[in-house]
């Protein structure tokens, strides 16, 4: 069989020229992964299946691929399967083993220099199989999986600091850190567009904004406007799971057959993806 999928960086450098953002969206397990895929056939979006190390704890590196091949066997759509923050070198090969067509190596828990030297490690490998590159640079606060850092902790990405990562590490597209945050959000992020646009005009990689659940629909179009051209969706995905799930199951007490109870699930999870795609300027860039 042969896979479709596309590299991450083919997906972005088209985004990045026409102005919009590919919606990145986690992964773990087959109704996400049929409700993503139906919101982009439904708005013939591009779209990056990803999967967290925790995603693959969960279901298994060997499923979250396999689910990933066949979505884009099954689809006419550029789709491309990516590792969201890998920060474990072994897991990010054994991704790449597995057919990923994208992984993403964070060292943003390290100095600048071994920041450099781990990406760099990552991305001479990659390279030489066709695999492309996300990092990260600065500290993006909030949980994501086990990582957590802490409001205090987290640090903006410095342009300058910016420019010299990417000459020096190849990397092909750029995790920034912009006053975004994993997880839930108490209040609005405020988010630095000058700094942004500063990255933008200084590194000609794709940009990256992560921790995007719960960023209003003019913040992000906002961003997206500045030069982001990666958004990444987990929070809002799992929210509407749960909500459509905890309905049913309250309207339906008795209820006991699981296709029954994920249906409404998975209908929430593809309207919250579609809205996002809306949002990010995707639809009909299929």
């Amino acid at each position: 069989m042969i896979y479709l999928l596309m590299t991450g960086k083919e997906l972005l450098l088209h985004a990045q020229k026409n102005k919009y953002a590919v919606g990145a969206f986690n992964v773990n397990n087959m109704e996400i992964i049929q409700a993503i895929m139906g919101a982009a056939e439904e708005l013939n979006s591009p779209v990056i299946l990803q999967a967290s190390q925790g995603g693959l704890k969960y279901a298994g590196v060997e499923y979250i691929a396999a689910l990933g091949k066949l979505a884009a066997n099954s689809s006419k759509l550029p789709v491309a399967l990516h590792l969201d923050h890998g920060t474990d070198f072994e897991q990010v090969m054994q991704c790449i083993r597995h057919g990923f067509s994208s992984v993403m190596i964070d060292g943003s828990r390290f100095p600048l220099e071994e920041n450099i030297a781990f990406t760099k490690r990552v991305v001479e490998i990659a390279h030489m199989v066709g695999v492309t590159v996300e990092a990260e640079l600065g500290k993006i606060g909030g949980t994501e999986d086990h990582i957590t850092v802490s409001e205090k902790d987290a640090t903006f990405t410095n342009p300058v600091e910016a420019k010299r990562f990417v000459e020096e590490t190849g990397v092909d597209y750029l995790a920034i850190a912009v006053g975004t945050a994993h997880g839930v959000y108490q209040g609005e992020p405020k988010i630095d567009y000058d700094r942004i646009k500063k990255i933008r005009n200084t590194v000609d990689v794709p940009l990256v904004l992560h921790g995007s659940s719960g960023v209003s629909e003019e913040s992000l179009k906002k961003a997206v406007e500045c030069g982001i051209c990666k958004i990444n969706i987990d929070t809002d995905i799992r929210a509407s799971f749960a909500r459509a799930v905890k309905e049913y199951i309250k309207e339906n007490p008795d209820q006991i057959d699981p296709r029954k109870i994920l249906k409404p699930a998975t209908e929430s999870m593809k309207k919250t993806i579609m809205e996002k795609m809306k949002i990010f300027g995707s639809v009909n860039k299929g």
